[in-house]
């Protein structure tokens, strides 16, 4: 499908129900003036340990991570690999290493998520504990189970978009599966993967507002090509007007800086990206 097909392909945000509006935000105490949460995705610092990564985003001056599954923990865990299945000590140390850097979990993804009740339920629970806001996935075919749990536990869900041919590159594929769903289920707008894909960010944005609930934010040097990430500010990704568009319709989610460039030597660049939000966050109070 080609960008003119796929923006005449559902209604505009403007027209869409009041009851798919975003519901309850992320804990206020993260929450900048413009009433969404600053984080960064735990996979830019993918090179480095979970603990690590924690202590890299309170340096960048975010208040959030986005946590990621199988990435070593480190501190006294070593290799240990976060998600589902670790202990209650591994978890209560995560827990307490990212109090001391006063940073908040707020999401965790991407990450598979199965079909059957029991093993999805294990999802939940881990998100319950972390007392995250969302879950990031790209298990469409998992939709009836995550609408159920996701409504049990009021947790989101946030549909995440690889770049074409990946399964869910074209926002209308996911469109097709929610727009009459729990208000919980929405995007995880991966901005630069539709920059990637040849979609432009804030067109589809326009169509789609009322359902994102949460950001993978980007900027790149086209539209029409892959690029490697930039500093937000620095590309052609109009990531501000992106944002006024999403909070027309009550946004109250993460907006995750996911750098994928310069992977051992980024926190200059996502502290800018950092600083560009705070900006945005300043001007738009």
């Amino acid at each position: 499908m080609n960008r003119r097909s796929f923006l005449t392909a559902i209604p505009a945000a403007s027209v869409l129900l009041a009851s798919q509006a975003n519901a309850e935000p992320i804990g206020k105490t993260v929450l900048t003036d413009a009433g969404f949460a600053i984080t960064v995705q735990c996979w830019s610092f993918r090179e480095f340990t979970l603990f690590q990564a924690i202590e890299m985003a309170a340096a960048a001056g975010v208040s959030g991570v986005e946590v990621f599954p199988d990435q070593k923990i480190g501190g006294a865990f070593g290799d240990t690999r976060f998600g589902p299945g670790i202990s209650d000590d591994q978890l209560k140390a995560i827990i307490d290493h990212l109090k001391k850097n006063n940073i908040a979990a707020v999401n965790i993804g991407v990450i598979g998520i199965s079909k059957d009740e029991a093993e999805a339920r294990k999802v939940f629970e881990l998100a319950k504990k972390l007392d995250l806001y969302g879950v990031t996935t790209e298990s469409l075919d998992a939709i009836d189970t995550l609408e159920k749990l996701s409504e049990e536990y009021d947790i989101k869900v946030c549909f995440h978009n690889h770049p074409k041919p990946t399964a869910l590159w074209d926002p209308k594929t996911v469109w097709d599966v929610i727009k009459d769903r729990h208000k919980n289920i929405g995007y995880c707008a991966d901005i630069g993967h539709w920059a990637s894909s040849g979609l432009d960010p804030l067109e589809v944005i326009k169509k789609i507002a009322p359902r994102v609930h949460s950001f993978h934010m980007k900027d790149r040097a086209s539209i029409t090509e892959w690029t490697h990430d930039r500093p937000f500010g620095t590309g052609v990704i109009n990531n501000m007007a992106i944002l006024d568009e999403v909070r027309k319709h009550g946004f109250a989610g993460n907006v995750t800086i996911e750098y994928e460039h310069n992977w051992k030597t980024s926190l200059p660049e996502i502290a800018q990206c950092a600083g560009y939000l705070r900006a945005y966050s300043k001007m738009r109070a």
